[in-house]
């Protein structure tokens, strides 16, 4: 039986950013967001050139930043992409500085509908 129980995680954008800074942790990722709930052996198939153990240290970072919730289902542990660290950071980082590109784009969108308009 899966016991799901739901947990607040606290993370810093610093483990989130050195997670996500190996391309082989993206490819893990990259993996979970195409079929979640993997186990180690299914992730062990994605980066074919790195031993099991290699795996799991990169699985322990991922689930230290918060990007990656392992569940024990009887004997197995599977893997499951936690998209929220994500999410924050998009929120924290990405909207703020995209935003004043995005509205001056608006901006002289309108004004040159106003030019063709009046011309």
């Amino acid at each position: 039986m899966t016991t799901w129980s739901p947990i607040l995680i606290v993370i810093d954008d610093d483990h989130v950013f050195k997670a996500l800074a190996d391309a082989g942790r993206r490819r893990l990722l990259d993996a979970l967001y195409e079929s979640d709930g993997r186990s180690l052996g299914a992730l062990c198939e994605v980066l074919p050139s790195i031993t099991r153990f290699g795996v799991m240290k990169h699985l322990a970072v991922l689930e230290a930043s918060g990007l990656v919730i392992a569940h024990r289902a009887g004997r197995s542990k599977l893997h499951f992409l936690n998209p929220v660290p994500i999410r924050e950071i998009y929120e924290r980082w990405i909207t703020k500085y995209a935003e004043p590109t995005v509205a001056a784009m608006t901006g002289l969108r309108r004004q040159l509908e106003r030019t063709t308009t009046t011309t």
